[in-house]
């Protein structure tokens, strides 16, 4: 029974000084992540044109995909055998060799070189992240916990691409990958105490014999994923439209086989438990790519808008999902909704969210109204992301819960990766012919795999609760 299962013990604080230095640590590290990602996606077209790398521009955005889907399967079973704190710290030495090689880069290649090794830095620290969190916290705090990781990439996304505009034209753009790296020492400082406490493995933790099948099959979906999101280009001519949708084909049937691999057994169709919370990510990865992936492309061609004005659907993004992660956190909802409830509200908050820009795809919402439909299928995410992610922890053995944080990444990659596949092989094809039926027709596609996930919300519960009717809910 846990302390807050008691009428009388008060409830835990996340800001209590004993949980203090982590949480401050791993928002510190979620947060220069969401600084890095918002300052790449700004300065890249820079620094494709000063390095005259204009045939590797893909190349420099789905490097990091490929290596962080290997590195994914690689870092579950390492974080099971060893902890937390050697994966984390490999993971930071990666981050800081990735921010230097792409710095300091007199070339394309080498700058692509330096985007691989980042792809590899955010797989181990993503799946460290998660088991340190479950080892430093209690379970009553995990969801406030998540709830900061959401609200850790406002202010990035609000502030990070004209921080980074700034830096390029006073530094130029090698400097924007530097300055990352102050961030990384006081984070380390204030997660030193949670490392040397609960930074071992498992007491119980057991040999994985499946790791070496799991990471071929991670290497195979990461080279499925490769062709299915680079072929796309085959689309745009006519003289290779055959020869293209062969590949991306082939390229999407081998994503499918090495997902059924690398994947918990049982994802496919959503057995109860850790296959079924993995499962579900994967199909709302898709589900809000599907839909967000185009929206600033639909307003800046169907509705003839600025690129930022377009860009605030990224800003609306990141503030009413937190929001969203906010709402889940709350000591009303934690003890009141189940976590079956709050999976359904999510993925039909998308489902009936994505109508907005649909409809607005259409011509049939103005802008505005458009964009507050987008708000609520944010907010949807922001209730479904924390609500797997603790329920990950919930159902994951203890001495597996590196093996199930990694196949969490593993099923968001390919959820994002294959909703982009589809989404870049229909505007290679139509290309300038892209109109507002053809885009309300790809975000139909992402509110569909919505209505999919809330109906596959109470699967994540074992047999015997869904038996009970899973009525009661758990203590927070």
């Amino acid at each position: 029974m846990t302390a807050t299962s008691s009428p009388t013990a008060p409830r835990e604080r996340l800001l209590d000084r004993r949980y203090l230095p982590v949480v401050v640590g791993v928002v510190a590290l979620v947060t220069l992540a969401a600084f890095e990602n918002r300052a790449v996606m700004t300065i890249l077209p820079v620094v494709v044109r000063d390095l005259d790398g204009w045939a590797l521009f893909g190349a420099s955005t789905g490097a990091s995909l490929v290596t962080f889907t290997v590195a994914t399967a690689w870092s579950g079973s390492w974080t099971d055998r060893l902890g937390p704190r050697p994966v984390l710290l490999a993971g930071l030495g990666l981050f800081v060799a990735a921010q230097v090689v792409s710095a300091l880069a007199p070339t394309m290649p080498l700058f692509v070189a330096g985007r691989a090794l980042s792809g590899a830095a955010e797989a181990l620290v993503d799946t460290t992240l998660l088991v340190l969190v479950a080892q430093a916290l209690p379970e009553s705090l995990r969801a406030k916990v998540f709830a900061s990781f959401a609200a850790a990439w406002i202010l990035p996304s609000l502030l990070g691409p004209g921080l980074a505009g700034a830096i390029e034209g006073l530094a130029g753009w090698r400097f924007v990958f530097l300055g990352p790296l102050l961030v990384v020492p006081p984070a380390l400082v204030l997660l030193r105490v949670a490392l040397r406490r609960g930074g071992g493995p498992a007491a119980t933790s057991a040999d994985d014999p499946g790791a070496r099948g799991r990471l071929g099959a991670a290497v195979l979906l990461a080279a499925g994923l490769a062709v299915t999101t680079f072929s796309a280009p085959l689309l745009d001519s006519t003289a290779t439209r055959v020869a293209g949708l062969a590949v991306v084909g082939a390229g999407a049937v081998v994503v499918v086989l090495a997902a059924t691999r690398a994947l918990p057994a049982g994802t496919a169709r959503l057995a109860p438990g850790v296959p079924a919370v993995v499962g579900l990510r994967l199909l709302t990865s898709a589900a809000f790519t599907g839909v967000g992936s185009v929206l600033p492309l639909m307003l800046v061609t169907t509705h003839d808008v600025s690129t930022t004005v377009a860009g605030v659907s990224l800003s609306v993004t990141g503030v009413m999902w937190a929001f969203g992660s906010w709402l889940n956190s709350t000591g009303r909802v934690q003890d009141g909704v189940t976590a079956a409830v709050r999976t359904r509200a999510g993925g039909l908050l998308i489902a009936v969210g994505a109508a907005g820009p649909v409809l607005l795809a259409l011509d049939l919402l103005p802008v505005a109204a458009g964009m507050v439909g987008w708000a609520l299928a944010a907010t949807g995410m922001g209730i479904l992301s924390p609500t797997l992610s603790t329920e990950l922890l919930e159902h994951a053995p203890r001495a597996e819960r590196g093996r199930a944080s990694a196949a969490q990444g593993l099923a968001i990659s390919t959820g994002v990766a294959l909703q982009t596949g589809l989404v870049g092989a229909v505007v290679a094809w139509f290309g300038p012919a892209m109109d507002g039926p053809r885009f309300a027709a790809l975000m139909t596609s992402g509110a569909l795999v919505a209505l999919v996930v809330a109906a596959g919300a109470s699967r994540m519960a074992p047999a015997r609760a869904r038996q009970r009717g899973d009525a009661a809910p758990r203590p927070a």
